[in-house]
């Protein structure tokens, strides 16, 4: 399987496949079709068997797919079988709202410390999270073997925060600064600029455009 031919939008995909089967698993259902996957998560069904064909063959022609295994095996491509730490830079609102959403935690991703330049904030906790110095970034990451950064700072600190991370032998980031910031390439960023995301979805209802997920 060669990574760099899968797109973007397949992997996305991915997740809500497997938060959709979760979900069935846990209701104790045994066996469903690309048909039943489609309807429960909005896609077409062929999209559904296109999306898993990338990875091989699953399922059973007339049957139907094992959920449990299924989930499994994509959980397995996602890279979610193991929990990965994670450290926030920035204690504020934003960081604080990460700490507290339950869903990184079911997902695997475990946020193991916040980081802050705050006197105010720094030894504090959040939902037994500890709030440190930026002066013990480094220990901690090495400590915690931690390979995920989120950076929750104001954009003007933003590309010093993504320095000090890729410093710090950080592999992937996740920026929710409303900023433009410059990694290696073999450092994994994503950005996540939440007023882009409402400004595409007002010119969609000024442009009256569909969803095309």
């Amino acid at each position: 399987m060669k990574m760099f031919k899968i797109p973007e939008a397949t992997v996305s995909r991915l997740s809500v496949y497997s938060r959709f089967l979760s979900k069935l698993d846990k209701k104790g259902i045994i066996t469903i079709s690309s048909g039943e996957i489609a309807e429960g998560v909005g896609v077409g069904a062929a999209q559904v068997r296109k999306d898993l064909a990338y990875f091989g063959e699953f399922g059973t022609r007339g049957v139907g797919y094992n959920v449990k295994d299924l989930h499994q095996h994509i959980l397995k491509i996602l890279g979610l079988t193991t929990s990965w730490p994670v450290v926030v830079i920035g204690a504020g609102n934003l960081g604080t709202a990460l700490c507290l959403y339950d869903g990184f935690r079911e997902r695997g991703f475990n946020i193991v410390a916040m980081f802050d330049v705050d006197p105010l904030k720094i030894d504090k906790e959040i939902e037994g999270i500890t709030v440190y110095s930026m002066e013990k970034l480094g220990d901690i990451i090495k400590e915690k073997e931690v390979k995920m950064g989120v950076i929750a700072v104001p954009a003007e600190y933003a590309q010093q925060i993504a320095d000090l991370l890729v410093k710090n032998n950080i592999c992937a980031i996740l920026n929710f600064a409303p900023a433009v910031i410059k990694v290696p390439e073999e450092v994994q960023l994503r950005n996540v600029d939440l007023s882009v995301n409402l400004e595409i979805l007002t010119f969609n209802i000024v442009n009256n455009v569909k969803n095309l997920y």
